[in-house]
């Protein structure tokens, strides 16, 4: 339990990524706040199927964890301000790990198919941007004012963002939104280095979440296909994906980790992490980074004759150096 008596905060618990953190988070030992809408006000009664924030409490409580249940519509900012008032009330003032992961645009990012920004609702940016971007500052806001006032600091904020943020991925506004949250962390970093508090973006790789596979099961998974990345490839990608509680357990590594700090501003894979901290997925395997080389050979991203058994023999740590993934993007 190696965060035992820590208290955290996951946004957007219900299902998918915040779930999986929020389990792992609470079987370590952190009491754990989980937030989200009221069922009725979620994906509708059409995905009865997929988890809600009661099952995820329950489950937390079967793990023998404590969750904290705390209904919020991240799209009103007065109730994101009461949640905190209602951490720091009952927790003397202490939060130690904010994790925001909430977000309202994936029936749109998965229903619009190959539409252009342009033949699409313009409102479609504050569907996917308020929750996913505006929230996730005023979290910030109300979390760093909390840890900033503990001395020692060991406040940890963690942003999920993806490397849509890096180029081009499902839409405009998605991944404008998801290059704000990374430079958001970045900027916050600067300004809460000197009070040790610890801000980074975690970027995921693909992830078997309950709704994708639902959509995929139901022939309604509707998104842009990569002009890059084949439809197969694609399929491989999935296939090989990270359960939903593998950056839980990045979370978890970050949060027991005492030079955590060195991570402040940064944007991280959690593949990278797994293999930094030696830490596989819940069924065993060992998740390849998207900066792997052998990642594009496992996945028929690049394709020719034997890469797979190639793939094999590559070792994991021959990876793209980062900086070298945002000059590549760059447009300047």
């Amino acid at each position: 339990m190696s965060l035992q008596g820590k208290v955290a905060l996951v946004t957007g618990a219900s299902r998918g990524i915040g779930r999986g953190i929020a389990l792992q988070l609470a079987q370590n030992g952190s009491k754990v706040y989980i937030t989200g809408r009221k069922p009725e006000q979620s994906l509708g009664t059409q995905y009865t199927n997929l988890p809600s924030l009661e099952k995820t409490a329950k489950e937390i409580e079967s793990r023998g964890g404590q969750a904290v249940v705390v209904y919020t519509d991240h799209s009103d900012m007065s109730q994101v301000k009461t949640l905190f008032q209602q951490i720091e009330s009952e927790n003397h003032g202490i939060l130690d790990i904010l994790v925001n992961n909430a977000f309202a645009g994936g029936r749109a990012l998965t229903s619009n198919g190959e539409k252009l920004f342009f033949e699409e609702e313009p409102e479609v940016w504050d569907l996917i941007n308020n929750v996913g971007l505006r929230n996730h500052y005023y979290c910030c806001v109300f979390a760093s004012r909390m840890m900033v006032k503990r001395q020692p600091s060991q406040g940890l904020i963690v942003n999920i963002s993806s490397l849509g943020g890096l180029r081009y991925f499902m839409s405009v506004p998605y991944g404008v939104g998801k290059q704000a949250i990374d430079r958001m962390s970045a900027d916050m970093g600067v300004e809460l280095a000197p009070f040790k508090v610890t801000v980074l973006s975690l970027w995921p790789g693909a992830v078997k979440t309950e709704l994708t596979s639902t959509l995929i099961e139901r022939n309604e998974l509707n998104i842009k296909k990569s002009k890059d990345i084949s439809e197969a490839a694609t399929q491989m990608i999935m296939t090989n994906g990270e359960s939903i509680e593998f950056p839980g357990k990045a979370i978890v590594a970050l949060a027991s980790d005492q030079n955590v700090h060195r991570y402040n501003g940064r944007c991280v894979l959690t593949a990278d992490l797994g293999q930094s901290y030696g830490f596989k997925d819940i069924d065993g395997r060992q998740i390849l980074s998207p900066r792997s080389v052998n990642y594009a050979f496992a996945n028929d991203i690049v394709k020719f004759p034997g890469s797979q058994t190639l793939a094999n023999f590559i070792p994991n740590f021959f990876k793209i150096p980062g900086w070298l993934l945002t000059v590549a993007s760059s447009r300047f």
